[in-house]
């Protein structure tokens, strides 16, 4: 009777002790996903969103990701990669422009007339992320997804078709690169976070913006001007997006989580988020039409004007990458080398 109840005892205890296990088995890791746009726009509804429920579906369900849209866990756009670097989020969208020279490598995206499409550059973009900047630029974060919007054009009240008839305008611009074009072409560049645009235009404190068509309607932007200027082949500008995971929590987790986070981010979903990005551009686009809005488009003629005045952007950028000990000249032409390479491939 007394080995009887030993056994018991042992079995009871070890039956205790796996169940107490079992917890640690199955962990749950909840992540707070931060971003500056509201839920219902194209990039948290069509990209994040999709990421999300992905990963959560290949952990198995022991990933859950809370979605926080429109800065609700508080602070500003600009603040976003700190967030991130900082645990105040777990992970992070947001446009790299919105700390401007603080990751210089990722400009070379942005600048005048080096995007062709936006499956291209964002499969460029992940390639050289991958070999110049994730040890260096981006070392204090965890980066799931790199890609860019689809072309980028100019939002109005007057119209513009000539480089001469930005002058004296007031423009929002999205980055360092497209802010130094419209300086160059005699426009006020104002720097103001996108969930800002409306308001600026509304209030008369910018006369027009640059921003892809895609996010336009969720700003109504074709609401607030009337015309919109596209250029023929390589387009204005783009800019550069980053999905990023505070590194200590990517880390932390168990090797069977990071793969399914690992599964559903990298090149494949850096492409498919800016090609669902600038995917999007269609439907807005139709949407300014349908209000008896104004859509210039300039003919190759007419962009390689505009083409010509951009040119000292690009020797100025060199000078000011070499000041940071980075050889802007070779990420150009590697970049650029990158860019015609893959958009055969995605168009």
């Amino acid at each position: 009777m007394t080995t009887r109840r030993k056994l018991l005892g042992a079995a009871g205890g070890a039956a205790l002790a796996m169940f107490g296990a079992m917890p640690a088995l199955a962990q749950e890791v909840t992540l707070k996903l931060h971003q500056f746009l509201p839920a219902q726009a194209n990039v948290p509804k069509l990209i994040l969103d999709v990421w999300a429920d992905n990963v959560e579906e290949s952990s198995g369900g022991r990933i859950k990701i809370d979605r926080f849209p429109s800065m609700q866990l508080g602070g500003k756009p600009p603040e976003l990669m700190d967030q991130a670097i900082d645990g105040v989020a777990d992970i992070v969208w947001t446009v790299v422009g919105y700390t401007p020279g603080r990751y210089p490598s990722t400009e070379v995206f942005e600048l005048p007339f080096m995007m062709t499409n936006a499956r291209a550059v964002s499969h460029a973009y992940w390639e050289m992320f991958d070999k110049h900047m994730k040890d260096t630029e981006f070392k204090d974060v965890h980066i799931l997804g790199t890609w860019v919007h689809g072309p980028g054009l100019i939002h109005t009240s007057d119209p513009v078709e000539t480089p001469e008839d930005l002058e004296g305008m007031k423009i929002r611009g999205g980055g360092r690169s497209v802010n130094a074009l419209l300086t160059e072409l005699g426009a006020t560049p104002v720097g103001m976070p996108v969930p800002a645009i409306p308001e600026g235009l509304s209030k008369g404190v910018i006369d027009g913006t640059t921003i892809p068509w895609e996010v336009t309607a969720a700003l109504k932007v074709p609401e607030l001007v009337e015309n919109h200027t596209e250029f023929t082949g390589k387009a204005l500008y783009t800019l550069t997006f980053v999905l990023a995971m505070n590194k200590e929590k990517y880390e932390s987790l168990p090797d069977d989580l990071k793969k399914a986070i690992d599964d559903n981010s990298g090149l494949e979903f850096s492409v498919f988020a800016g090609g669902t990005q600038a995917d999007s551009d269609g439907p807005s686009r139709e949407m300014a039409l349908d209000l008896g809005n104004t859509v210039i488009t300039l003919d190759e003629e007419q962009t390689a004007i505009w083409r010509e005045r951009a040119q000292p952007i690009y020797d100025k950028w060199i000078a000011d990458m070499a000041e940071k000990g980075v050889d802007g000249a070779a990420l150009i032409e590697e970049a650029s080398g990158l860019i015609e390479k893959y958009t055969p491939q995605y168009q």
